[in-house]
């Protein structure tokens, strides 16, 4: 009966804490991070275009990209003979996102991610 009121993955012992660490060590990257928000801006690119957006050699994007698709975080279509790469689900673009916000906050003062809060509050006191 308790089992049908567990939530699987938030066990401090499960299998997902282990695979979790995985994935961040996969995004501890800042290439594969401007990978994940280019395509989470673009939709899907090809390694060329990717490179251009990262500012890296088209092969070190394709390296990455060959990382980011065995972790299921990218997913590949072929074209031709060009591959073009997007993002497999919007989790990885959420941590993506959350990570910039915590480092936001490392720097004082109010986050850029708070100014629109910050922004409503101000008109509703108005």
């Amino acid at each position: 009966m308790d089992a049908d009121k567990r939530i699987y993955g938030r066990d401090p012992d499960s299998q997902y804490v282990d695979l979790a660490v995985e994935v961040f060590s996969m995004l501890a990257d800042a290439t594969r991070v401007r990978i994940i928000l280019a395509l989470r801006e673009h939709g899907e690119l090809s390694v060329n275009h990717l490179a251009d957006i990262v500012d890296k050699a088209p092969a070190a994007v394709s390296q990455h990209l060959a990382k980011l698709r065995l972790a299921r975080i990218v997913t590949a279509r072929q074209d031709g003979t060009r591959a073009f790469y997007r993002l497999a689900n919007e989790h990885a673009s959420q941590m993506v996102s959350d990570a910039i916000f915590q480092a936001e906050h490392s720097l004082g003062g109010v986050p850029r991610h708070h100014h629109a809060h910050v922004d409503s509050v101000k008109e509703a006191s108005a």
